[in-house]
């Protein structure tokens, strides 16, 4: 598959569609142009059972007449003269917005970092077929496993350009590879599956199919003979990959738009202790390698580093230049770019790492329930007020005992992030990055 995008051409695209916009009236304009290859195999009992290539290359076009403001987008090769003009006439007639308008041109990215992200070997059709086949075998060989619920491997690559008619033009690729495998334990209406996966930039960083395979495996069997508990009041314990659900939601609750409209149950809390003092949350723009790393935001400005949560005191909002012009503040180069607007977000988001095994986490705090799967999304945002549906083990002097399912899990995120402990096991692969951690105080729906 070809490895390489043509930069200039998107560069073209993108400058041609903001050249366009000013010479059909807009006051100010930016435009995102996209183009991605990607390649995937799905396998189910050791035959190929799917594969897809697909191509992209979309743009769109935000414009601005005065503070009024309309977005077009297209993945065609449309005439992008018509297609600007049809912008401008549909921002005339908008309703105006006071915070409307690109970051200021004072804030705009002088030098653009040269980021490691993008992998110069590219997977064939052949070798994804083969770590997905791979990967099923491995965990169809973990005894207890009756059946395989497919596995897959994939790879792609993907280029972006913005251009802003104050003067900014940046673009940069990002390649990724992936892994997974689903398994099935037990028989009849007795069965239990499970999954692992593992996703990277570079291909020789992922994890081994045959370990991917054979994780699903261990997984699904370990679920077999689930018991229900008593309703109660308990520990929780996220394991990994279930506590960045947690980080998700704090996310939201400081984004600088939630905080304007007045929808966070975090909006009066900046400077104040919303987590334990033990407690840090960086959000890292540039960390290497990661899923969500980028050498400028959507607004062509810098993005730093950010310590929002410092010893557990709440130390930012997350911010676009609309949002921090509605709050009166400073953006701080968050903006994500949708195509029709920004909206402040995160990037790589990591809640930092304790000082104690999860093991010794389980032993401090006490008999509670070991979250691995979350069903639902009960998170209020205005109130904080929190239930889901689970299932996971319910752990007893410091270990595992027993699988448990058809629970819910209920607190409200004030009290549980004041209640976190985090464990010493960072799992730090993916954009949103956090320990096993324990929430104590919460109440489990049961039998």
């Amino acid at each position: 598959m070809d490895q390489q995008l043509d930069r200039s051409q998107l560069e073209t695209r993108a400058l041609r569609l903001v050249e366009a916009a000013q010479k059909a009236g807009a006051t100010a304009a930016d435009a995102v142009a996209v183009t991605g290859s990607s390649l995937g195999v799905n396998v189910r009992d050791g035959k190929v059972e799917g594969s897809e290539r697909s191509e992209s290359n979309a743009v769109s076009l935000r414009v601005f007449v005065g503070q009024r403001v309309a977005s077009v987008s297209t993945n065609s090769d449309s005439n992008l003269d018509e297609l600007a003009a049809r912008a401008v006439e549909m921002a005339k007639v908008t309703p105006e917005d006071p915070y409307a308008g690109l970051a200021d041109e004072n804030r705009l990215l002088k030098h653009i970092p040269q980021l490691d992200l993008c992998d110069p070997r590219a997977l064939s059709a052949d070798e994804l077929r083969d770590k997905a086949l791979e990967a099923e075998a491995a965990a169809l060989e973990v005894a207890g496993v009756t059946k395989s619920g497919g596995a897959g491997a994939s790879w792609g690559l993907g280029g972006l350009v913005l251009a802003t008619s104050h003067g900014f033009l940046g673009s940069y690729e990002r390649s990724r590879s992936g892994v997974s495998a689903t398994a099935i334990a037990g028989e009849g209406t007795q069965m239990e599956r499970d999954y692992d996966f593992d996703s990277r930039t570079y291909v020789d960083e992922l994890a081994s199919a045959h370990t991917i395979g054979t994780n699903a495996g261990k997984r699904a069997v370990a679920r077999l003979n689930p018991r229900k508990i008593e309703t109660c009041k308990a520990p929780i314990y996220y394991e990994p990959r279930m506590a960045g659900s947690l980080l998700g939601h704090f996310a939201g609750a400081i984004s600088g738009t939630a905080i304007a409209r007045g929808t966070s149950f975090l909006k009066e809390r900046m400077g104040e202790q919303v987590f334990g003092k033990h407690i840090q949350i960086i959000d890292d723009p540039h960390k290497p390698r990661s899923a969500a790393t980028t050498p400028f935001d959507g607004e062509g400005t810098a993005a730093q580093t950010l310590r929002l949560i410092e010893d557990g005191r709440l130390t930012s909002w997350l911010l676009d230049s609309a949002s921090a012009r509605e709050l009166g503040l400073q953006p701080n180069g968050r903006a994500r770019h949708t195509g029709s607007s920004t909206s402040p977000s995160i990037t790589n988001l990591t809640l930092q790492a304790g000082d104690i095994s999860p093991e010794e986490l389980f032993r401090q705090i006490g008999d509670g329930l070991l979250v691995t799967s979350l069903i639902g999304h009960g998170a209020n945002g205005i109130t904080g007020d929190y239930s889901r549906g689970a299932s996971g083990f319910w752990v007893e002097n410091g270990e595992a005992v027993y699988p448990v399912s058809e629970i819910t899990i209920a607190g409200n995120m004030k009290d549980m992030f004041m209640q976190l402990t985090p464990a010493s096991d960072l799992d730090d692969r993916y954009a949103v990055a956090a320990p096993t951690v324990a929430v104590e105080g919460m109440t489990i729906a049961g039998a």
